[in-house]
C-alpha cells in the first residue's frame, strides 16, 4: 500500500522536509507505509550535493535551502507539482539506478497522457522536451527544454525527496540559477508548450502510472515487496 498525500495551498519547505525525514525513517522501521506527497512550494532554489556556487545568479531572490539530495541547483515555487516520494527500497530492490530509470519512466509515462515525448539525455538529469520550433543550440543540437528534475536521497534504503514537473510556474524565476547546471538548453512547462494542463489533471495521471509502470516494474524485475 502506498499512502497519497495532496496538499492544497502552498508547503514551506521545512515543514516538507521534516515530514519527509520522519516518514522515512517510520518507514524504515516498519511502522508507516509508503508515501507519495504532492504539493507545491512558495518560490525557492534548493541546492544540491553537486551545487555549485557560481550557479547561483541571484542569490538575494528568493530563499536558497541546502539539502543534501543529488543535483545542483533546482527552483520550486507555485505552478509546479512537486513529487515527493518516500518508497522503500528494501523491498522495491536495493539498485539506486534502476529506481531512478523507474523515476523518469515514470515522468515520460504521465507526460504521454497529454501527447507529449520525454526524453532522458546522457549528462542532464531530468526529463527533457524536444524543440524543433527553435534554432539550434550554440553547439549545434536540436533544442530542448527541461520539463521536470528528479533528484533523490536515500536513508536506510527509503528514499525521500523526488520529482518536480513544470505545470505553470513562473518561468522567468529560473533565471536566478543554472538548473541543474546546464547552460545550453531552457525550461519549459505543460502550459508553456500549449497545453491546457491543470494540477488536478496531472495529480490524475500521475497516480494512474505510478500503478501501471512504478509497481508494474518493479514486479518485473522480481522487486515487488
Amino acid at each position: 500500500m502506498v499512502d497519497w498525500k495532496i496538499s492544497d495551498g502552498l508547503t514551506d519547505y521545512d515543514t516538507a522536509l521534516a515530514f519527509m525525514e520522519a516518514r522515512a525513517e517510520a518507514i524504515a522501521k516498519g511502522e508507516a507505509e509508503e508515501c507519495v506527497w504532492l504539493l507545491e512550494h512558495p518560490p525557492l532554489y534548493t541546492a544540491g550535493t553537486s551545487a555549485k556556487r557560481e550557479d547561483l545568479r541571484e542569490p538575494d531572490r528568493f530563499p536558497v535551502h541546502e539539502t543534501r539530495r543529488g543535483g545542483q541547483y533546482t527552483y520550486h515555487g507555485p505552478g509546479q507539482r512537486v513529487v515527493y516520494v518516500m518508497l522503500d527500497l528494501n523491498r522495491r530492490g536495493r539498485d539506486v539506478r534502476c529506481f531512478v530509470r523507474d523515476l523518469e519512466a515514470w515522468v515520460i509515462a504521465t507526460l504521454g497522457e497529454f501527447g507529449l515525448t520525454g526524453h532522458i539525455r546522457d549528462g542532464r538529469v531530468g526529463v527533457w522536451i524536444e524543440r524543433p520550433d527553435r534554432p539550434l543550440t550554440p553547439s549545434g543540437l536540436q533544442a530542448e527544454d527541461k520539463i521536470a528534475a528528479i533528484g533523490i536521497r536515500l536513508r536506510r534504503w527509503v528514499s525521500f525527496h523526488g520529482i518536480s514537473i513544470n505545470v505553470e510556474p513562473d518561468l522567468t524565476h529560473f533565471d536566478g540559477i543554472v538548473p541543474c547546471g546546464i547552460t545550453e538548453y531552457g525550461v519549459t512547462s505543460l502550459v508553456d508548450l500549449g497545453l491546457p494542463v491543470g494540477m488536478d489533471d496531472l495529480d490524475v495521471a500521475l497516480r494512474r502510472q505510478f500503478d501501471l509502470v512504478m509497481e508494474t516494474r518493479a514486479a518485473a524485475c522480481g522487486r515487488a515487496g
